[in-house]
């Protein structure tokens, strides 16, 4: 499989590619003024400790406090009744850890005011704030140190037993024996002395950031992880990756550096983009990203699958479409089906969607058949780096499934929501608009005797009322006031605002959706 990243920076914002035997598969977007707060390690004050929640909120120096939850404490000075001297499994992970069923209620030694060392692992979405947990990982391009933690783990994409028995061996003797290690992909075949400098510097990193936490009175950053782009390189420039494309001149100067310190034998994959055309455009990726923002995508059969993200959860609907088939109905939509789990798993990796999706394939009899998409499915979801968990087809034909989210959906990065539907995605018909001025001016009637009324809607509005003059005749004659109507270009298409004539325009109600 070839494997290539092409990275382009503008001024609103860098944006990260990353095609697999030229498909797009993967897609970033960093706005240039929100950097991301992912793998940032706080020093943190504790908000609130809320047992009935089995969570607590940490200030971490964000507009809303993080949300910690009691399962994201791992760090036995944060616990209580925890015995030191407990041994850990095979696994790597301590007795009480392992033996810690999903709803088992965790006893935590927080308090109200307590300092507390956290790294986030969710960005801060839709009025939440960011999630973070006390089990601090440093990641760096070889080795990711975990010093609240005492395994060894092995990247499970290393295969060979040799070299991951010879890994653990090196890990283990360098390692300090209160503190775990992970050994990543890229670290296969590399020798001792390049892994030693690498587990150096990362407990330099974590030597450092204690001493900025001890000279810090107040809450504040003590670990900024890299930015998206240096960050997707350190962690995807793995040996298969056939190149790097850069257009930024800073950007490869300073990734050029990084490869020659940690992967020298790497650096000649680098390549800077001189060309005016812009690099997305060039490669036809800008193309495939504008088609991510809408809703329907098209399948080689002439399917199609639409895809809608709600607050809620992400549906997807896989429909026949232009799709004629030569069989039976049940193989023809077996076949359907089969493609669409494919560009369901792509669409959910490009698009970043997280949570809850339900996925609505075409009917199928068969029991087997159902089944076939069940790992299908499967199978396509293992390309992906995000945790999944997938369940069979219900009785209803759906499949439900989860997906990890880790920052905003690739919608929510390059779109914000309309003015005027407010992201409801409909906006309010003429009609019904009519109907609540009708019902506006009989409670203003009501309790006024005014007469005379200036009306002004948006200018589309306005020029439907005054075609159908029955309309606004009928609106005067019914409540008894006349009314000068007029287009106003600042007012939304379902908002209206009622002016008194006789006291200088003065605005009586300005009606939006918020308020109806």
């Amino acid at each position: 499989m070839e494997k290539e990243i092409y990275i382009s920076e503008s001024m609103g914002e860098s944006r990260i590619a990353i095609i697999e035997d030229d498909t797009l598969v993967e897609v970033y977007v960093e706005k240039q003024d929100q950097q991301r707060m992912v793998g940032n390690i706080y020093k943190g004050k504790v908000e609130n400790v809320l047992p009935g929640m089995q969570a607590a909120f940490v200030d971490i120096g964000y507009d809303i406090n993080a949300f910690l939850p009691f399962s994201e404490i791992e760090n036995p000075a944060y616990l209580q009744d925890i015995d030191d001297s407990d041994d850990t499994n095979e696994k790597g992970n301590s007795k009480r850890r392992s033996s810690r069923k999903p709803n088992d209620n965790v006893n935590v030694d927080l308090k109200t005011g307590q300092n507390i060392f956290v790294q986030v692992i969710k960005e801060a979405f839709a009025g939440k704030g960011p999630r973070v947990t006390t089990e601090v990982a440093i990641p760096g391009r070889l080795l990711v140190l975990v010093p609240n933690a005492k395994y060894v783990g092995i990247s499970k994409k290393i295969w060979d037993k040799y070299e991951r028995r010879r890994l653990k061996k090196i890990v283990s003797s360098l390692k300090d024996k209160e503190a775990g290690i992970i050994v990543r992909t890229v670290a296969e075949g590399k020798d001792e002395d390049l892994i030693k400098n690498d587990l150096a510097n990362l407990e330099n990193i974590w030597q450092t950031l204690l001493k900025k936490g001890d000279q810090k009175k107040d809450v504040s950053i003590v670990y900024k992880d890299l930015e998206t782009a240096s960050s997707v390189v350190r962690d995807l420039f793995t040996p298969d990756i056939n190149k790097i494309v850069i257009d930024s001149k800073k950007l490869f100067k300073k990734i050029s550096s990084y490869l020659e310190d940690v992967s020298p034998n790497m650096a000649n994959r680098l390549e800077h983009y001189k060309l005016k055309e812009p690099l997305f455009e060039k490669m036809g990726i800008e193309n495939e990203i504008d088609k991510l923002l809408r809703p329907k995508v098209w399948l080689k059969s002439g399917a199609y699958l639409i895809i809608e993200k709600t607050e809620a959860m992400v549906v997807v609907d896989v429909n026949s479409g232009r799709f004629v088939g030569k069989k039976n109905h049940e193989e023809n939509s077996l076949k359907i089906n089969l493609e669409a789990c494919k560009e369901v798993a792509r669409q959910l990796r490009l698009r970043d969607l997280s949570g809850l999706v339900v996925i609505d394939f075409i009917d199928m009899k068969n029991e087997s058949n159902r089944k076939k998409i069940y790992y299908e499915l499967r199978k396509e979801l293992k390309k992906d780096r995000a945790k999944v968990a997938v369940s069979p087809i219900s009785d209803f034909g759906l499949l439900e499934m989860t997906r990890q989210r880790i920052r905003l959906s690739l919608i929510d990065s390059m779109s914000d929501e309309c003015p005027t539907c407010r992201g409801a995605g409909r906006i309010m018909s003429k009609e019904t608009l009519i109907t609540r001025i009708d019902h506006w001016l009989r409670r203003y009637k009501s309790k006024n005797r005014k007469i005379r009324l200036k009306l002004e809607l948006h200018p589309e509005n306005a020029d439907f009322m005054n075609k159908n003059k029955k309309t606004l005749r009928g609106l005067m004659w019914h409540n008894f006031t006349y009314i000068t109507l007029e287009g106003n270009p600042k007012i939304q298409r379902d908002e209206f605002k009622f002016l008194d004539v006789k006291n200088d325009g003065k605005v009586i109600e300005h009606v939006g959706i918020e308020q109806k």
